[in-house]
């Protein structure tokens, strides 16, 4: 009778916090979020962007922060501080004096002090820093629920007419172009989706948490498989039961969901890592 209820219990803390209007709408935002950011996520991975999707993420910090000042709409702001970090990475790795790698860590810099400082000393943003920093995944709009669709579906459909291309342009660069693939075009796209889907992101999880979505469930998916189509789907499921279980989380525990989600994803990613690590040890 004891295990009767225990298993009552557990279906209960699962689903009783799913009746709840303002949950309801975080799960469909979770979800959507989940397909844009598992399949982009997917060929960041592969293509060895995740250190520049956590930049771009973070780098419209100093956006988020003067749009409501200035009467910017935040996904607008964002987008225009994402723009201008890629063209100032852009611009200073162009001639090869500075890697990227050390260009992009000095403009993620740059772009959290200067966002802190207009948030302190200029508009006294106070409290509200941590929603931008952390994202309010329990009290997005309808405009962010519609951006959210909008990114999964450019996801799904950039992946469909373009996954050819990524995957050749990823793992065989110098072969490309005797295949007819257009790498140009491809890396253009892809970076237009990166920074759709980063502003999409933006208000569940904050500008310091992309990579919560965008990296660490394709990361993790990427351990468990060899093949593309499961980095895909892996990634898509990973960031939908991670972004799930962060939201039960946060709602019984009292905690802010987009730190939830990223401990889940992040232990998870530990798990799989050392897992795989002491199997290839005992073999």
């Amino acid at each position: 009778m004891r295990t009767i209820f225990d298993k009552l219990a557990i279906v209960r803390w699962l689903t009783d916090p799913l009746a709840i209007g303002f949950m309801q709408r975080a799960l469909l935002a979770t979800l959507l979020l989940a397909v844009a950011a598992g399949l982009l996520g997917a060929w960041i991975v592969l293509r060895r962007l995740a250190f520049f999707a956590h930049a771009a993420g973070t780098a419209t910090f100093p956006g988020l922060v003067v749009a409501a000042p200035w009467g910017v709409a935040p996904p607008l702001a964002a987008l225009g501080a994402g723009l201008g970090f890629a063209g100032l990475l852009s611009r200073m790795t162009r001639r090869g004096a500075t890697s990227a790698d050390a260009a992009t860590g000095l403009l993620l810099t740059a772009a959290l002090a200067l966002g802190t400082i207009l948030a302190s000393d200029v508009y006294r943003s106070g409290g509200g820093v941590d929603r931008l920093l952390f994202g309010t995944l329990l009290g997005l709009s309808d405009g962010d629920i519609a951006l959210a669709a909008a990114a999964a579906l450019a996801a799904l459909l950039a992946t469909a007419a373009l996954g050819r291309t990524w995957l050749l342009t990823g793992f065989d660069p110098a072969s490309a172009p005797a295949l007819g693939v257009r790498a140009a075009r491809g890396d253009r796209a892809l970076l237009a989706l990166l920074a759709l889907t980063v502003v999409a992101v933006l208000p569940a999880v904050g500008a310091l948490l992309v990579s919560t979505l965008l990296v660490v469930p394709a990361a993790t998916a990427r351990l468990l498989t060899a093949s593309i189509g499961g980095l895909l789907g892996g990634a898509v499921a990973l960031a939908a039961a991670e972004g799930t279980g962060g939201l039960l989380l946060a709602y019984h525990l009292d905690l802010p969901p987009g730190p939830a989600i990223a401990v889940i994803g992040g232990g998870l990613f530990a798990l799989v890592a050392l897992g795989g690590g002491a199997l290839r040890v005992a073999r």
